[in-house]
């Protein structure tokens, strides 16, 4: 939805190339979908929500689906694009213990020290950096690696999180 098409046509079969590379590349693409993992009796769920924003933004993302086969998974992580979702729909209605955002970029431009962060998007996303905390459930935003408009970043370097999930006590 980046790009304006001259048919609804075109934009479906770029999107379904987009989606069979993925596939060739072994890369599993989750659209309103969830998968379990499973590890020395333990499970884990990971979801999937397409996008799901503010306009100009489209909604394509189903939450309501996306978890119908997780719900009795004790431990779940929500894939969703805009940060935004986890506010508006995420902490309201689910359980899901960590949501994995981007969109943003930190605006590709800011201040991004030890103790101070500051970028001119924190004025149209609440959560635009880092990591948020609602009761027991998490937000992650990163900057990502890309960019949107300007082709570079001006104190808001390109970023790559490593996550590491550890078992509490009680499993």
């Amino acid at each position: 939805d980046y790009s304006t098409w001259d048919w609804p046509e075109k934009k479906e079969r770029n999107f379904e190339l987009i989606k069979y590379f993925f596939q060739k590349i072994g890369f599993r693409l989750l659209l309103n979908e969830s998968v379990v993992i499973e590890e020395h009796g333990q499970q884990l769920a990971i979801a999937g929500v397409e996008n799901w924003g503010h306009p100009p933004f489209k909604q394509y993302g189903d939450l309501g689906k996306t978890l119908e086969n997780i719900q009795d998974i004790p431990f779940k992580i929500l894939l969703s694009h805009d940060p935004s979702h986890w506010k508006e729909e995420v902490i309201r209605d689910t359980d899901i213990a960590l949501t994995l955002s981007g969109h943003t970029h930190g605006m590709q431009a800011g201040i991004n020290l030890k103790n101070r962060k500051w970028s001119p998007i924190q004025y149209k996303y609440e959560h635009w950096s880092g990591l948020y905390q609602e009761g027991e459930q998490y937000l992650y935003v990163n900057h990502g690696l890309g960019w949107l408009g300007f082709p570079g970043r001006l104190g808001m370097r390109p970023e790559i999180t490593c996550l590491e999930l550890v078992c509490g006590e009680e499993g």
